[in-house]
C-alpha cells in the first residue's frame, strides 16, 4: 500500500517514499554530489576568472590613449574620494565600532578559504533551491 501523496507530488509522479527517503547512503550520495557541485562551481569559477582576464586585456588593447588617460584620472578620482571617506570614518566613527569593523575585516582576510567555501556553499544551496523551485 502506497503512503500519501502530496498535491505536487502527485502532479510529479513521485512517490512520498522516494522523497522521504532518509537513509545513510542517500546522506552520502547527497554529499558526495555536493562535493561534486562544489569542485565544478570552483572550476566554472576558475575558467570564467582566466576568461574575464582575457577580455579585459583584449579590451585594454582596443582603448584609445584619451580614454585610457580619461579612465586613469578617474580611477585617481575614486581612490581620492575612498580615501577621504576612510579618514571621515575614522574621525567620526566611535572607537568600539571601528574596532568591531576591524576585526570582521582582519577576519575575513585571514580565513578567506572558509569565506569563500562558504560563498561556494551557499550558492549550491541556491541553486539546489531554484531547480526544485
Amino acid at each position: 500500500m502506497q503512503a500519501a501523496q502530496s498535491p505536487q507530488q502527485a502532479r510529479r509522479g513521485v512517490p512520498v517514499a522516494d522523497v522521504r527517503g532518509g537513509d545513510r547512503d542517500d546522506q552520502e550520495q547527497a554529499a558526495a554530489k555536493a562535493g561534486e557541485l562544489k569542485e565544478q562551481a570552483a572550476l566554472k569559477a576558475g575558467e570564467l576568472k582566466a576568461k574575464a582576464a582575457d577580455l579585459a586585456h583584449q579590451a585594454q588593447e582596443k582603448l584609445p590613449d584619451p580614454v585610457k588617460d580619461k579612465a586613469a584620472q578617474a580611477a585617481g578620482q575614486a581612490r581620492a574620494t575612498a580615501a577621504q571617506a576612510g579618514q571621515t570614518w575614522q574621525e567620526k566613527a566611535p572607537e568600539p565600532i571601528r574596532e568591531k569593523t576591524a576585526q570582521g575585516a582582519q577576519l575575513a582576510r585571514d580565513n578567506r578559504k572558509m569565506l569563500l567555501a562558504a560563498a561556494g556553499v551557499v550558492v549550491v544551496v541556491w541553486l539546489a533551491c531554484r531547480r526544485k523551485g
